[in-house]
């Protein structure tokens, strides 16, 4: 009797081992099966919103370099802010780690001005007058149809960057063959707007989330895929402007909307990538982050209290901040300290920071 206990007992742990062997063979199988056949297929076996491994995408003893180009106008404004971009540029541009090629500054003014000897330029024409209905941003998307249809472009990689962006490290190419790479915007939120969205995403070209928490910069894109998404990508950003509730609703960020829309259409998936970029104060830390943003305005007093210290750029339309900015109270966010120096370090080599327009003198007072 206890003989028979014994070998039913064994009998049992014998089944159950069974059972697990063959479990985990048909999962391997099954596993092996799926990795061969997408491999066969030539598809990436990563979740293309996630970081890609760098060894995955590095070519042999080479660099996936990318072109710089940012967008601008002729005010003092706008001027100001590229002398500083491009400062950091050439201060990053050739470290280790670094991909960044060349550099344009996409001017849509339709006319030269006094920077081009100092920044790479491409003149392009702006919009017919009226047709941006006060909303200058709408020229991007059109800067970039003509300069991609016009200029000369070496690299493989575009970078879409802004004035307001400073390179806080050396940045490497962080797309991934036929996916860019995008810095996701906590603001931009597609699937809030349903009904909007479907005007210029219809419902037979797939999910409202398809479409990314984006804007155009920044974003590391192929030249071949920009070249197909900027005409789309200006056609839905004069749409989404000329749809009252669209344009109500989106207001300023209509044009980055549009953008994530455009690539949707087209079927592109971004990478999103928190690292790319952080915008002070919102984010506090600098870490290894590669861009610095300086879009919002900064204010901070001695007690914590709005009033002391502060720093915004819309202060500065008609010419640049002063040298020698003074640094904010003790206890402020790091990437604020660091925002400081930054533009402190640029203007003190910068020459002729006083007169970005080269006429105008700016006196803060």
């Amino acid at each position: 009797m206890l003989r028979r206990r014994h070998m039913g007992r064994a009998a049992a742990v014998l089944l159950l081992v069974l059972l697990s062997t063959a479990v985990f063979l048909l999962a391997y199988n099954f596993i092996t099966m799926i990795v061969h056949y997408r491999q066969q297929k030539g598809q990436i076996l990563i979740d293309p919103v996630m970081e890609m491994p760098e060894n995955a995408k590095k070519p042999k003893n080479g660099k996936l370099l990318f072109h710089i180009a940012l967008t601008a106008t002729d005010t003092p404004y706008s001027k100001w802010q590229c002398r500083i971009m491009y400062y950091w540029y050439k201060r990053k541009k050739d470290l280790p780690g670094s991909e960044m090629g060349k550099l344009t500054r996409i001017l849509h003014s339709g006319n030269p001005d006094n920077l081009m000897d100092e920044i790479p330029t491409f003149v392009v024409e702006p919009l017919p007058s009226g047709v941006d209905r006060g909303y200058v941003v709408l020229n991007r998307p059109w800067a970039f149809v003509q300069w991609l249809e016009k200029a000369t472009i070496e690299e493989e990689y575009i970078l879409m960057a802004e004035p307001d962006h400073i390179f806080l490290n050396p940045l490497p190419n962080l797309s991934f063959e036929e996916y860019p790479a995008a810095f996701p915007f906590f603001y931009i939120k597609p699937a809030k707007y349903v009904k909007i969205i479907r005007k210029f995403f219809p419902e037979e070209r797939g999910l409202v989330t398809n479409i990314d928490p984006i804007g155009n910069s920044p974003v590391i894109i192929k030249k071949d895929l920009l070249e197909k998404i900027a005409p789309t990508w200006m056609n839905v950003s004069l749409k989404m402007k000329y749809d009252e509730e669209t344009d109500k609703t989106f207001k300023w960020v209509l044009e980055m909307y549009a953008y994530a829309v455009a690539s949707a259409l087209h079927g592109v998936q971004h990478i999103l990538r928190k690292d790319f970029m952080l915008q002070p104060p919102l984010d506090r830390a600098t870490g290894n982050k590669f861009i610095l943003h300086y879009t919002y305005g900064i204010e901070y007093s001695m007690k914590g209290k709005h009033g002391d210290w502060g720093f915004d750029k819309r202060r500065y339309l008609d010419g640049p901040p002063p040298r020698n900015l003074t640094l904010p109270p003790q206890g402020v966010p790091e990437s604020v300290v660091t925002f400081v120096k930054l533009m402190n370090e640029a203007t003190s080599d910068i020459p002729n920071w006083d007169t970005p327009d080269g006429s105008t003198y700016y006196n803060q007072n």
